[in-house]
């Protein structure tokens, strides 16, 4: 199907057009060499995706908060692999993380040439729940800030998707509607469900080929939304 009255496309940032595994990866590697970590990274890798992912979910339910998860998805991670690590050298390598993440910036394939096609026609937008400095690096190391009109992350809203409230102030700062407007993200809960219960449209990037409802529309990856529009 062809998407003939939108006007307005809003898209996750991480794991959707911003390959947020890759990066983190090579984000470790390189934290790891600074602070000394004598450690097998795709080991650590292998049970930090998962813990990072289930932090997060804690995070969008507003049960941890910033500074917990950031702690926490580490600690156990290292606990996971059976390695002893002080609290002090965690914190750093916490901060040490969060400072490097977006000099690595890779996108999913098909990224830019899907923007470049959208761009001339609709109004395109980001609506994540990472935090507002990191993000907004993120978007001007990879040369995509310029693509969208308006940025809107769960810090400033205080209230992280697939809260009805963010979405809503996404659409206030477009100055669009929700007949208008879809939304494009990798995560069910938060993305996809989140939008769809606000009342707006939406494609799930289901990269990661997750089971998902047959109602729900989907690409496997991001020039197939081409198809949409």
């Amino acid at each position: 199907m062809m998407y003939k009255n939108i006007t307005d496309i809003f898209f996750d940032l991480d794991h959707t057009l911003w390959d947020f595994d890759k990066n983190s990866g090579l984000t470790f590697e390189k934290i790891f060499k600074i602070n000394k970590v004598d450690i097998d990274v795709s080991e650590f890798l292998k049970h930090y995706e998962p813990i990072n992912l289930n932090y997060w979910k804690l995070y969008r339910e507003e049960k941890i908060d910033k500074e917990s998860l950031r702690f926490a998805r580490l600690n156990d991670t290292f606990q996971a692999v059976n390695i002893s690590v002080e609290k002090e050298l965690i914190l750093q390598l916490s901060e040490d993380y969060i400072t490097h993440l977006s000099s690595f910036n890779h996108l999913f394939e098909g990224t830019i040439d899907l923007l470049e096609y959208l761009e001339p026609k609709y109004n395109l937008h980001i609506i994540t729940n990472g935090f507002h400095q990191v993000q907004n690096e993120k978007l001007e190391n990879a040369n995509i800030s310029n693509y969208f009109k308006t940025v809107t992350n769960s810090e400033m809203v205080g209230v992280k998707k697939p809260n009805p409230i963010i979405f809503n102030h996404a659409l206030d700062l477009a100055k669009t509607t929700k007949s208008q407007s879809i939304m494009i993200g990798d995560n069910y809960e938060a993305d996809i469900i989140g939008a769809l219960n606000f009342g707006i449209d939406a494609i799930c990037f289901n990269y990661h080929n997750f089971p998902l409802d047959a109602k729900i529309k989907k690409v496997d990856s991001l020039l197939e939304l081409k198809n949409y529009f």
